[in-house]
C-alpha cells in the first residue's frame, strides 16, 4: 500500500482513480465504506458477541454443534441441558478479555475440535481460535502443544480443562460512543502542491456536525449529502466545474474506535465539451438549396457552458448553370444524331449504284 500521510500515520491509501468532467458538468467523486455506517446503539451494546462450537467425530457424524454463547450487555447462554453448570465462561469477559471456556469433569464423548468465535457486528470484525481437545485415562500422556496451525491439549479424564480465548483489544473490552469517533474529511491539492499543504473542503462527523472551509462559493459547489454515515457514501459531489477545479482530491475515513484509517485519492481533470455539427436545409428564390453547418453543444448536457455559435453557408451556382450545361448535353446528342443520319444515307446511296 501506498505510505499513509504524517498526520494519519496509520492511514493506508486504498484506491487512488482518474476522473475526466467536462466542463460545466456536474462530477462525482465515489467514497463508500460499509464499515463507516453509523447505527446507534440502542440494544445497550449488544453488538459484540462470543460463542464457542465444537466439532466432533465421536458418534461418527462429524458434527458442528453450538455450546454457548454470551453477549457484551447480556447473560451467557448454554444450548445443552447436559452441559449446563458443567461449561462455562468468565462473567466478566467482556471487561477483562478472557473468553476462555472452562469444561469440568470432561469425558471422551468432550474430544474434538473447539473454536473460540468473536464477533463485532458493529466494526464488522470476525476473529476465530481453534483448539484440539483430546481426553487420556492416564495422567502422564495429559499436555498441551501447538500442532503448527491450533493448540491440542490432551486432558485426564475426569479431570476440569480450560480451554484458552484471550484477546484484551480494547474493541472487546470498552463501551463506546460510535459518534465521537467517526470523522471523514475531504481535501484538495492545486495541481503541484504537494499532500501536506493541501486545503481542507469538509470535515463531518458521525454526530451530525458539518465543518466547511474555503470561500463560500467553494462551500456552496462541493458537498456530500446529509445522509452519508446512514448509508456509508461519502462522495463529493462537484456542480458546474471549472478548469480551476482540477487537482488532486483526498476523502480520508477514520473510525478511531474500529481501527479504520482509510484514504482514497481523486485526480480530477476538466475537459472541454465535444461539439457536434448538425445540418440544415434552406432554400431561397432563383437559387438551388443551400446547405448550411451549424455547430452546438451537445444537448446531453444542461449544464455545458455554452460559446459563440459558428454558421459557414456554402450557396452552389444558380440554376441558369444548371441549364447552360444541360444545353451542352442535348446539343451534344442532336449533332450525333444527325451524324448517324448522314452516314445512313450515304451507305444506301452507294447500294443503290452498286
Amino acid at each position: 500500500s501506498v505510505p499513509a500521510d504524517a498526520s494519519n500515520p496509520d492511514s493506508v491509501v486504498v484506491s487512488v482513480l482518474n476522473i475526466s468532467a467536462t466542463l460545466g458538468s456536474q462530477a462525482v467523486l465515489p467514497c463508500k465504506s460499509y464499515r463507516m455506517v453509523w447505527t446507534q446503539d440502542r440494544l445497550n451494546d449488544r453488538q459484540r458477541v462470543v460463542h464457542w462450537d465444537v466439532y466432533s467425530n465421536y458418534y461418527g457424524d462429524n458434527k458442528m454443534e453450538r455450546l454457548c454463547d454470551m453477549y457484551s450487555a447480556g447473560d451467557q447462554r448454554v444450548y445443552s441441558s447436559y452441559n449446563r453448570g458443567r461449561i462455562f465462561m468468565p462473567q466478566n469477559a467482556f471487561t477483562d478479555g478472557n473468553f476462555s471456556l472452562v469444561i469440568r469433569d470432561v469425558a471422551e464423548s468432550d474430544e474434538g475440535t473447539y473454536s473460540c468465535n468473536l464477533h463485532h457486528h458493529y466494526c464488522h470484525l470476525y476473529e476465530t481460535v481453534k483448539i484440539q481437545l483430546d481426553i487420556t485415562k492416564k495422567a502422564k500422556e495429559a499436555k498441551q502443544y501447538w500442532d503448527g496451525e491450533k493448540a491440542v491439549i490432551v486432558a485426564l479424564e475426569g479431570s476440569t480443562v480450560m480451554l484458552p480465548c484471550v484477546n484484551r483489544n480494547h474493541i472487546w473490552t470498552e463501551r463506546h460512543s460510535e459518534e465521537e469517533q467517526q470523522v471523514v474529511h475531504w481535501d484538495r491539492q492545486p495541481p503541484g502542491v504537494p499532500h501536506d499543504r493541501a486545503d481542507r473542503l469538509i470535515d463531518l462527523y458521525a454526530s451530525g456536525e458539518r465543518r466547511s472551509y474555503g470561500p463560500l462559493f467553494i462551500r456552496q459547489k462541493m458537498n456530500i449529502t446529509d445522509t452519508a454515515f446512514a448509508v456509508g457514501d461519502f462522495s463529493l459531489w462537484i456542480s458546474e466545474l471549472e478548469s480551476a477545479d482540477e487537482g488532486t482530491y483526498s476523502c480520508h475515513l477514520h473510525h478511531h474506535y474500529c481501527g479504520l484509517h482509510e484514504r482514497r485519492i481523486y485526480q480530477v481533470f476538466v475537459t472541454e465539451p465535444v461539439r457536434e455539427k448538425k445540418v440544415v436545409n434552406l432554400t431561397t428564390h432563383n437559387t438551388a438549396p443551400a446547405i448550411a453547418c451549424f455547430s452546438f453543444p451537445l444537448q446531453s448536457d444542461p449544464n455545458v457552458v455554452r460559446g459563440h455559435n459558428v454558421i459557414n453557408v456554402i450557396i452552389p451556382e444558380s440554376r441558369i448553370h444548371f441549364f447552360q450545361q444541360l444545353g451542352y448535353i442535348v446539343a451534344t446528342l442532336l449533332l450525333f444524331i444527325v451524324l448517324l443520319i448522314i452516314v445512313v444515307l450515304i451507305t444506301r446511296k452507294r447500294r443503290q449504284r452498286g
